[in-house]
């Protein structure tokens, strides 16, 4: 049974909340058993409240599902929203980047990438990035600040 049981969170949890749930039941069972080997006079009796236990049993493994199942949806979201956040900063940075790129850069990125190759497989290094803040100036701008 224990082969069964992954080293992931969420799978480790469930494995360890199976196994509690399945000593639980087998506790419960074994003791609502020996009453009915003990009191055979009140079968139906007896039948009633194994019923009751079962029930109150998977009750109980339900709860503790549910709970395991919400904290795991928590953890998720959670996750979620960093990955959702982390695509925006790269989002920004890839616009940066495009804009910062000579029409030479971007015309050479957009060949290697029809004809499938590498960004940086081409044996040149990529151009650098100029450190701190930057401004992206027009043509007109640049004119004007020259003369």
């Amino acid at each position: 049974m224990n082969s069964q049981c992954y080293t992931v969170a969420m799978d480790l949890s469930v494995c360890q909340l199976r196994n509690f749930s399945i000593s639980f039941l087998s506790s419960v069972l074994a003791k609502e058993s020996a009453s009915v080997r003990l009191d055979n006079s009140s079968s139906g009796a007896s039948v009633v409240a194994i019923d009751n236990k079962i029930e109150q049993a998977m009750d109980l493994v339900k709860s503790h599902l549910m709970y395991a199942v919400r904290e795991e949806v928590e953890v998720l979201k959670e996750q979620i929203k960093e990955l959702i956040e982390r695509n925006s900063q790269l989002e920004q940075e890839n616009n940066l980047l495009k804009n910062l790129a000579s029409p030479e850069q971007m015309a050479q990125f957009q060949a290697q990438v029809q004809t499938g190759g590498s960004p940086t497989g081409t044996g040149q290094p990529p151009a650098p990035v100029p450190a701190g803040p930057t401004q992206v100036l027009s043509s007109s701008q640049i004119s004007s600040s020259s003369a």
